[in-house]
């Protein structure tokens, strides 16, 4: 059975979410989970659920559900470089372990971003000629189709090359995760026009025109969510800000509608009339439906989700390395860049 690793002691509501959304994902989704952190609080995690639901129910049972036992934990605090360094026995090194040794096949974290990159990049390693890996965040669109935009805050400098290889896993990504055939690729920048951007841009586009990848051109941000292009790439600074600023748009406007839909006894009328469609719209929007962003071209996937996550974000990033696992993402990373892949349970 596949078994997916989660870094059980990351997030802001750990272990709480973590363990609900682990529940969820081996009773939905058919994959084994193996929570990784202090095995006492995670055992009376695991308890609180067989009370509520009954010791009758298939559920409280928790089917395909281990514990592996990690006395530390990299708060979002720490300094990176240290922490990964000096806590050894932190929940997310040794769930990064559990991918490297073949335990697991993926990892997936709501703990500290960088610890969670610099651990995945360290402990597990990269796939052969990725010399950076990549943080791929799914954009909702005008199309109901979602764009995957990479990186959004793994590299805060790159060369060409290196958004090259974003493009080919990224458009690797979009085909086999989010079901786009031939996804359409473009190159955020600040003009359509090829000679518009700066260096690193006007580089990079010549090596996406001559490509055999199905690149469209230059993008401008106010078209990142036309649907037009489904896989757009950039550097990791204008990614992480683009990405965050997308999320403060996406909370001004929940926040706005909600209070011009309070602000009356008339608005408080429609409000009930419109509130599925609103509860929709969020749910198109939010994180949660992804569950997290991957962390594309380590050897085996890692996710890496909101602190904030909530169970359904968990269960949902779960399902997401579980696709990715199946869908043989990083063999056919190798092949469009022509390496075989030894995997990480190979290595």
């Amino acid at each position: 059975m596949l078994k997916i690793a989660v870094d059980a002691m990351g997030g802001d509501f750990a272990p709480t979410n973590e363990v609900e959304g682990a529940i969820e994902a081996a009773r939905d989704l058919g994959v084994g989970v193996i929570l990784v952190g202090r095995s006492e609080q995670l055992k009376a995690e695991l308890h609180k659920h067989r009370a509520a639901l009954g010791a009758g129910n298939r559920l409280s049972r928790n089917p395909h559900i281990e514990i592996v036992d990690a006395s530390e934990v990299i708060t979002m605090d720490d300094p990176v470089a240290t922490a990964v360094r000096r806590k050894k026995n932190s929940s997310i090194r040794v769930a990064a372990k559990l991918v490297r040794d073949g335990h697991a096949q993926a990892l997936v974290s709501a703990g500290n971003t960088g610890a969670a990159m610099m651990t995945a990049k360290l402990v597990i390693g990269t796939l052969p000629k990725v010399d950076r890996p990549a943080l791929a965040a799914v954009l909702p669109t005008l199309s109901r189709r979602g764009t995957v935009l990479l990186d959004v805050g793994a590299n805060a400098e790159c060369k060409a090359s290196h958004l090259y290889d974003f493009a080919v896993m990224g458009s690797l990504f979009s085909s086999v995760i989010v079901g786009v055939h031939n996804p359409k690729v473009g190159l955020l920048s600040i003009g359509e026009e090829e000679i518009k951007g700066n260096d690193l841009t006007k580089e990079t586009f010549k090596l996406l025109k001559n490509s055999n990848l199905n690149f469209i051109g230059n993008v401008e941000g106010r078209d990142m969510y036309t649907g037009q292009y489904d896989v757009i790439v950039c550097d990791g600074f204008t990614g992480n800000v683009a990405l965050k600023v997308s999320e403060g748009v996406f909370e001004l406007v929940v926040r706005v509608l909600k209070e011009e839909l309070e602000s009356s006894i008339q608005a408080k009328a429609g409000a009930v009339l419109t509130k599925p469609a609103f509860q929709r719209f969020k749910k198109r929007l939010h994180y949660a439906e992804f569950g997290g962003a991957p962390l594309l071209g380590i050897k085996g996937m890692t996710i890496i989700c909101h602190g904030s996550s909530s169970p359904k974000a968990i269960r949902n990033a779960i399902r997401v390395a579980r696709d990715y696992c199946q869908g043989q993402m990083n063999e056919r990373i190798g092949l469009e860049l022509g390496v075989p892949v030894m995997l990480a349970s190979q290595a």
